[in-house]
């Protein structure tokens, strides 16, 4: 099967060029990466000419959206897994690709034999970085675990909204499903790779979460930063009640909560743990105010949200 790389990218340092090198050496060849970049003037193309297999494809700010732009992307691809990631996420070995789109490679003959159990994407594990603080840390490790799951219809119960759970900081998609669910969402302030993965496990499909396939990525959010990262995920949750209504989010944020506390109690840093609580209400904050923001005047929404090109179209 042919695999691509997607990555949307804005003002790109030199971790790009890192992450160019690391693709290069996966065990599995890629056949195309494909660059989304947002504003033209802000990228050296000088930067991926060493690279056969790269293209770019600018767009202006204003035309950059979550959804459409990485289904835009889609477009481009001829391949039958697409992988897509960020700018910031870095293999962690050469192994990703392969183990992250192991169950996808054979998907077309399911695990039991049903229709259930074929898998439509896959996401993988996200480590932190070593600059990362205790709280990231701790988040990283809850929300990735060293396990890896198939996740269907079956796990709502249990699971709730993380059934749902997908990232496409590093996630693998097959194409025809891709196709046959209707793709990303073409307008959305957030969360198209949750969005996307309701509905596949809505029509009978599974989710993977490959522990094996690792990229590093983390980042050390100020407190406002968390606040209107939550407000414009609070925002998505509003926009799409057909996904996120019966099953909220605030169940995992109290398991993190407690996962945080005993983690820092037994290293002997819960002098720590103050802060944290800060960070979450913050958080919590930023959320309660996007799951409302139909409420708030439009002054507060620019003011609150990391996305303000969004609200152009909105």
């Amino acid at each position: 099967m042919k695999i691509d790389v997607i990555i949307p990218v804005h003002r790109p340092g030199r971790e790009l060029p890192v992450l160019l090198d690391r693709l290069k050496r996966q065990t599995i060849p890629i056949n195309r990466i494909i660059l989304m970049n947002t504003e033209e003037k802000y990228f050296e193309e000088a930067s991926v000419q060493a690279y056969h297999n790269v293209e770019v494809h600018h767009l202006s700010r204003e035309e950059f959206d979550h959804g459409g732009t990485r289904h835009r992307a889609v477009q481009y691809s001829e391949a039958d897994i697409f992988v897509l990631m960020t700018q910031d996420a870095v293999p962690a070995d050469r192994f990703l690709i392969e183990k992250l789109t192991v169950h996808l490679q054979k998907s077309h003959m399911s695990v039991t034999g049903e229709h259930q159990s074929r898998v439509a994407v896959a996401y993988g594990r996200q480590l932190p970085v070593p600059d990362s603080s205790e709280w990231e840390r701790i988040s990283r490790n809850f929300n990735y675990p060293g396990e890896s799951r198939i996740k269907t219809a079956e796990d709502l119960p249990d699971l709730g909204i993380k059934t749902f759970f997908c990232s496409n900081v590093c996630a693998a998609y097959r194409r025809d499903l891709y196709e046959e669910l209707g793709g990303f969402v073409r307008h959305t302030i957030f969360n198209e790779d949750m969005i996307y993965a309701a509905g596949a496990i809505r029509a009978g499909y599974g989710i993977a979460y490959e522990a094996e396939a690792r990229v590093l990525h983390s980042h050390n959010y100020t407190n406002m930063q968390q606040l209107r990262r939550n407000f414009d995920l609070g925002v998505s949750q509003a926009e799409h009640p057909e996904v996120f209504e019966g099953v909220p989010s605030e169940a995992e944020g109290k398991k993190l909560v407690r996962e945080v506390f005993r983690c820092l109690r037994r290293e002997g840093r819960l002098y720590r743990f103050p802060g944290f609580c800060v960070q979450c209400g913050f958080k919590y904050m930023g959320y309660r105010l996007g799951k409302n923001y139909r409420r708030l005047p439009g002054k507060w929404i620019t003011a609150l949200t990391s996305n303000k090109e969004y609200w152009k179209y909105a």
